[in-house]
């Protein structure tokens, strides 16, 4: 790995997996090597922790789907360098993504945004103000967004949107960030969308 200048990681949203891949890349790789981490809403300076170079750790969050979005969220730890910043912003300029900075707070801007907006519709369903269809027709149609928060939820995966739930209500200690009872409940079903081919929706295999 002495040639690389940066390396990506990559693993499900889980502290101690990731803490570990990059304890393992710490290892392996030459000491000026920049550890990016793709997390969407871990601390940074945590994971950074795990490493000996923490001034050459920093949060590259790409967003779902990566093809077709141009946004990669920019995330600096406490120790993160001037040098390793604008590494990982020039890399997101030559991968032809628009790089955007913000600090290393539960889960960032997107997901600080973006998970309370979809368990909210999950509330929706569950309190019985409207349907499924209903939710994502409303949300696409009045607010024009390309898809509706639910059909985005089974992308981004239930359990996904259940830790980062549970990380805000950690990190800020807000009752408006407890995740929905419903989306736990489908969460323990083994609903977790697309990836399982059942989530809000079914997505017959094919």
């Amino acid at each position: 790995h002495s040639r690389c200048d940066l390396v990506i990681e990559s693993a499900i949203e889980d502290c101690d997996i990731k803490r570990g891949i990059l304890r393992q890349l710490d290892n392996v790789c030459s000491a000026e090597v920049v550890l990016a981490t793709n997390t969407s809403s871990l601390s940074i300076a945590n994971l950074a922790a795990a490493t000996s170079r923490p001034d050459r750790v920093i949060g590259m969050h790409f967003m779902l789907p990566v093809p077709r979005m141009q946004l990669i969220e920019i995330v600096c730890g406490l120790e993160t360098s001037t040098k390793t910043r604008d590494l990982a912003v020039d890399l997101a300029g030559r991968l032809g993504k628009t790089p955007v900075e913000c600090r290393d707070f539960p889960g960032f801007v997107s997901n600080r945004l973006l998970i309370p907006m979809i368990n909210e519709a999950v509330f929706a369903v569950y309190e019985g103000v409207a349907s499924i269809d209903a939710v994502d027709q409303i949300m696409q149609l009045g607010m024009n967004h390309p898809m509706g928060p639910l059909r985005l939820a089974d992308l981004i995966g239930l359990d996904t949107c259940v830790t980062v739930m549970r990380m805000l209500h950690d990190g800020m200690g807000d009752p408006k960030y407890r995740p929905c009872p419903l989306l736990i409940k489908m969460v323990e079903a083994g609903r977790l969308g697309r990836k399982c081919d059942r989530g809000f929706y079914d997505y017959p295999e094919g």
